[in-house]
């Protein structure tokens, strides 16, 4: 019997695997927790995950990137100076965001901590 469920096929890509794919590591889901207070310089990146390497940073950057959650902007100074901010589609991650917080928090059973998402404002409907 054929399965009728499109994302048992190999052929079909699950949206759920696609999105545990791309975010599933722990330094990409922390680097975009970051960027929700606002945008961030490479050094200011460094210094809110501690443990992170240079390398696997710019690794990070580079693949959210390419999936157009971050935008990079360069700026044409002497020394250049490099920002990044989420783009739109990356603050459509912030829900799910906010529920891996308030999860986490019950889970652990302990005060929150203070973190990017916090006075983010929920996107509306309509931005979405």
């Amino acid at each position: 019997m054929i399965d009728p469920n499109p994302c048992n096929n190999a052929a079909f890509q699950c949206p759920i695997q696609f999105v545990v794919d791309l975010l599933g590591n722990k330094w990409s889901i922390l680097v975009l927790r970051e960027l929700f207070g606002g945008d961030r310089r490479t050094n200011e990146l460094l210094k809110a995950l501690p443990g992170i390497s240079t390398k696997t940073l710019m690794v990070r950057l580079r693949e959210l990137e390419t999936h157009g959650l971050v935008e990079r902007r360069i700026y044409a100074e002497i020394p250049p100076r490099v920002e990044y901010s989420l783009t739109a589609k990356g603050r459509e991650l912030q829900p799910v965001m906010v529920a891996l917080h308030q999860v986490g928090s019950q889970w652990l059973d302990q005060d929150t901590c203070v973190c990017p998402l916090q006075g983010v404002p929920e996107p509306s409907a309509q931005s979405v």
